[in-house]
């Protein structure tokens, strides 16, 4: 890889954890808009992704860690990690341009529902609502590592404030992103390019943190989601047509 490109790694992958931190997820929808073109295969980019985000997770999950209510990952946790187990062994056996063309298509309809339709409902926090927001997350994040957007419609409805809904997402992350690693690693996708190139992103991961706490109580959150899935909006149709 050119070192142009692993520049281009540094800068895309502090944007997604500043965007992480200022927003509570994002990480793996924006890095996947260019991991795939950056690794030799997919697998490899959803496993750098997975690593990376686990990091960004892991500082606020665990300042938030008094705040966390468990009973209300009791349900949706585990039905991710089971859905997301079996999807992490389907990345394998599908063609990688297949998987790509998709991705396009995912990050089209995340752009246009957290443009258009985010923040006009919620879904009750019933058991079955957190088993299908669980397994459309576990398949989201095994196939494309961005499990988070079903998460976070659950989350924003059970959450009672915004130091809650934090502790749970990035308890959900840290926690879903590290079981699928080791998945991924089971099937042979954490590859030496992948850890190479996380030796190199890693640094760009806790900049982005510190820039994004920086930044946080000044930056309307809303304004900048618009912007960020606006571009994910552009991105995911160059994949569709590429």
């Amino acid at each position: 890889m050119s070192v142009w490109a692993l520049i281009f790694l540094f800068l895309f992958v502090t944007a997604a954890s500043f965007t992480q931190r200022v927003t509570g997820f994002g990480f793996g929808i924006i890095v996947m808009t260019v991991l795939p073109y950056l690794l030799p295969s997919y697998g490899e980019a959803t496993a750098l992704s997975g690593l990376l985000a686990v990091f960004t997770a892991l500082l606020p999950a665990v300042r938030m860690r008094r705040l966390l209510p468990w009973r209300k990952l009791a349900v949706i946790l585990p039905v991710f990690l089971l859905v997301s187990f079996f999807a992490v062994r389907l990345v394998t056996r599908v063609d990688s341009d297949l998987l790509r063309h998709i991705l396009g298509g995912v990050l089209v309809a995340v752009s246009v529902y957290f443009i258009c339709v985010s923040g006009r409902f919620r879904l009750p926090p019933r058991l079955d609502v957190q088993a299908g927001m669980g397994a459309l997350s576990g398949l989201m994040g095994g196939l494309f590592a961005m499990q988070g957007p079903p998460a976070v419609i659950y989350f924003l409805g059970c959450a009672d404030s915004k130091e809650e809904y934090i502790a749970l997402t990035q308890w959900y992350f840290l926690i879903g992103n590290a079981a699928m690693s080791l998945f991924r690693a089971g099937n042979g996708l954490v590859t030496p390019t992948v850890l190479r190139m996380w030796c190199i992103a890693l640094p760009g991961v806790f900049l982005g943190l510190w820039l994004g706490a920086r930044v946080f109580s000044r930056l309307r959150a809303d304004v900048f989601r618009k912007v960020v899935y606006g571009f994910l909006a552009v991105a995911g149709l160059a994949a569709l047509l590429a």
